[in-house]
C-alpha cells in the first residue's frame, strides 16, 4: 500500500490592490483551509459514478469570511489519480496519473464552517475539467438548504431591509427617522421560502417623525445625527412575504457628543455630507490613484461614499471611506476611466479609505489609497504534490 507525503509549496501569488494595502496571509498549513478543500474534493469525487478519483494539484486562490460563522472561497486545480470511485480510497492514498493519460482541472467552491460544527459543508461548486483527449466538461453542485453568505447587496435583500428599518421606525421614541446607512453583512438559506441574517448600520436623517410618518426621498443623513448597528433574522415565505421577524439594536445618542472637544475646534476633522460638492475633487484623485497603482485588468469605480470628513490645515484634508466596484472597462482598450465606464455587477469590489491633502493656491495634491476585499482575509497560493512511498519506509525531513 502506498501512501502520501504531503508537501505544500508557498508563493506570494495575490498582489496587492494598493499601495500600503495591509494583507493578512494564512500559512499553506491552515488546518481548516486544507479541511475546506479537502470538503469540496470529496463532494466533487463523491458525485462521479465510475473512472478515477481526482487528486489536489494546488490551491491558486482563497480568502477567508469571518462572522458568527467561517465561509472559505476557493479556486483549487485536480489532476486525476490512479484510484477509481469504486476502490473506495480517500484521494490523498492516490498518486497522480501518467501526465499524458491524465485528466485536469479547476474547481471555484464555497464552503461553510458552522461556529457550532466540526463539519464543512460545500454550499456551493463550480469544476471544469479537461479528459486526456476530449472538450472541457463543466459539473455545478449547490446546496440550496445550506447558508450562503452574501458578498454583494443583491435586490432580493431590500424587501428585508425596508421591512427592517419600518420596523425600527415604528418601534423606538426617537423624535427623528432613521435610514439604512450600510450593511455590513448577511447570510441567507434556502428553506420553503429563504432564511436571513443581516447585520447593517443606521443613521438618523433630517425627517422628524412629526413631519413625516415613513421614509421618503427629502429624509437625508443629518451630519452629527444619532447612529447604531442592528442584527436581525428575517423569514421570507414563497410569496416574498415576511413572515417572520427579530431585530436587535444599539444606538449611540447624540448626547455621547454632547462634550466632545472636536465640536467647536476649527482645526479638528469635521463630518461632511458624502455628496459635498468640495468631495468632488478628492473622490476623483482617490479613484485615479487606486486604478494607477492596482494591478487589476480593469478599472474601478467609486460606487458607493459610505463616509467623509475634511480638516482645515494650511489647506484642507479629506479622509473618505468609500466602496470601489469593477467596470466593464479594461486598461488595455481604455486609456483611462471615463463616465461611460459602466460597473460590472458580478465585478470585484473593494472597501476603501483615502486621506487626500489639497492645497489648491499652491496645485499641490497629495493622495494615499488603501483597499482590501470587505470583510475577507487573503490566502497565500498552495501547491499540493503527491510523493508516494513505500509501506514501512521511514518518511523524509523534506517529507
Amino acid at each position: 500500500m502506498k501512501l502520501i507525503a504531503i508537501l505544500f509549496l508557498c508563493t506570494t501569488l495575490l498582489t496587492s490592490l494598493a499601495q500600503g494595502d495591509q494583507q493578512q496571509e494564512f500559512d499553506c498549513n491552515d488546518e481548516d483551509l486544507l479541511k475546506a478543500v479537502d470538503a469540496a474534493l470529496r463532494k466533487y469525487n463523491d458525485g462521479s459514478k465510475s473512472g478515477n478519483q481526482f487528486v489536489l494539484y494546488r490551491i491558486t486562490e482563497g480568502n477567508k469570511t469571518v462572522d458568527h460563522d467561517v465561509f472559505y472561497s476557493v479556486k483549487y486545480e485536480v489532476k486525476e489519480g490512479n484510484c477509481s470511485i469504486q476502490s473506495g480510497k480517500p484521494w490523498k492514498e492516490c498518486d497522480y496519473k501518467e501526465s499524458e493519460q491524465a485528466a485536469t482541472g479547476e474547481c471555484t467552491a464555497t464552503i461553510g464552517k458552522r461556529h457550532r460544527d466540526r463539519d464543512f459543508s460545500v454550499t456551493t461548486q463550480t469544476c471544469h475539467v479537461t479528459p486526456a483527449k476530449g472538450p472541457v466538461v463543466t459539473s455545478e453542485y449547490e446546496c440550496h438548504g445550506c447558508v450562503h453568505p452574501i458578498i454583494t447587496v443583491p435586490h432580493d435583500l431590500d424587501p428585508v431591509l425596508r421591512h427592517a428599518i419600518q420596523h425600527f421606525n415604528n418601534h423606538n421614541n426617537h423624535s427623528h427617522l432613521f435610514a439604512v446607512k450600510e450593511v455590513k453583512r448577511a447570510q441567507r438559506q434556502m428553506v420553503s421560502g429563504w432564511n436571513y441574517e443581516v447585520t447593517y448600520l443606521i443613521e438618523q436623517t433630517n425627517c422628524s417623525k412629526e413631519n413625516f410618518k415613513v421614509l421618503t426621498p427629502e429624509c437625508k443623513a443629518l451630519p452629527n445625527g444619532d447612529t447604531g448597528e442592528c442584527t436581525d433574522l428575517a423569514y421570507m415565505d414563497p410569496r416574498l412575504r415576511i413572515a417572520s421577524f427579530s431585530q436587535k439594536c444599539e444606538v449611540l445618542s447624540e448626547k455621547d457628543f454632547l462634550f466632545s472637544p472636536n465640536l467647536n475646534c476649527r482645526g479638528c476633522p469635521k463630518e461632511i455630507p458624502v455628496d459635498h460638492p468640495d468631495l468632488k475633487g478628492a473622490l476623483s484623485h482617490s479613484i485615479t490613484k487606486l486604478n494607477a497603482e492596482n494591478n487589476a485588468t480593469f478599472y474601478f469605480k467609486i460606487d458607493i461614499v459610505h463616509r467623509a470628513t475634511s480638516q482645515l490645515v494650511a489647506g484642507t484634508k479629506y479622509f473618505i471611506e468609500f466602496t470601489a466596484r469593477e467596470t466593464t472597462c479594461s486598461k488595455e482598450s481604455t486609456k483611462e476611466l471615463t463616465e461611460s465606464c459602466e460597473t460590472n455587477k458580478l465585478g470585484k469590489t473593494l472597501r476603501c479609505t483615502a486621506d487626500v491633502y489639497e492645497v489648491l493656491w499652491e496645485n499641490k495634491i497629495e493622495t494615499t489609497v488603501k483597499c482590501q476585499s470587505p470583510g475577507k482575509k487573503q490566502l497565500k497560493p498552495c501547491v499540493f504534490k503527491g510523493q508516494p512511498r513505500d509501506a514501512g519506509a521511514e518518511p523524509t525531513s523534506e517529507s
